[in-house]
């Protein structure tokens, strides 16, 4: 499994870029800008990207998709699904719109584009997964369980370290979840919630995103590929 990270940080960070993953060339979880010079960077075909999972739709885990998605009007590419919590078409399309206005529904039908609301399971990307509904503040929220060739990623995005994180992570060989900054963190998991997470789950692997600033152990680096 080769998670590349193309941005591990919070909304504001002054440090990370916005939180996106790419799983195995072919899987992105959340979508935070910019996408397609750091996929460029990293020797990701942002055309072979089948499926995306968004966790939730605050700006910074969506605001790559209007330059990722007019690109894959323009070139050949592989059929897309856009997971997401309920509303996720009607989001995605009213973002797009607002960035391209009459030209993205005209777009659209050049692509082979589909949604899907993410239920407690689905198939998408080629791939099975299972959900589970997170806590964060009032948004609809979701936690992805991905299994891959007999393995299971787990993905969190942003999140209180409420029990619905632990059902997430459990029995999981990878899982990715924040830790936004050390201290209690209002919807957020801290760095000490994260640590304590990845001490009840001892044979889980835990990489740490959403950072603010600095860094902690385990937390995963803008740009880096990693191979778990």
């Amino acid at each position: 499994m080769r998670l590349a990270f193309l941005g591990t940080g919070s909304a504001f960070s002054l440090e990370r870029y916005n939180g996106a993953v790419v799983v195995d060339g072919r899987l992105l979880l959340d979508a935070g800008a910019p996408l397609l010079p750091h996929m460029h960077r990293l020797g990701i075909d942002p055309g072979a990207i089948e499926a995306i999972f968004l966790t939730h739709f605050h700006g910074d885990h969506i605001l790559g998709l209007p330059p990722f998605m007019f690109y894959r009007g323009l070139q050949p590419t592989v059929p897309l699904t856009v997971v997401g919590p309920p509303g996720v078409e009607e989001k995605v399309a009213c973002l797009l719109k607002f960035a391209w206005g009459d030209e993205w529904p005209e777009h659209a039908r050049s692509m082979d584009l589909s949604y899907q609301e993410a239920g407690r399971a689905g198939e998408a990307g080629g791939i099975h997964y299972e959900t589970v509904k997170l806590d964060h503040g009032d948004l609809e929220c979701r936690g992805y369980r991905l299994h891959l060739e007999g393995r299971v990623l787990a993905y969190a995005g942003d999140t209180t370290a409420t029990p619905p994180l632990d059902d997430l992570v459990r029995d999981a060989d990878v899982a990715i979840t924040e830790a936004t900054g050390p201290g209690r963190i209002d919807v957020h998991t801290s760095w000490e919630e994260a640590h304590a997470l990845a001490a009840r789950h001892p044979g889980t692997r835990f990489l740490f995103n959403h950072l603010f600033a600095g860094t902690t152990p385990g937390a995963a680096e803008d740009l880096a590929t990693v191979d778990v």
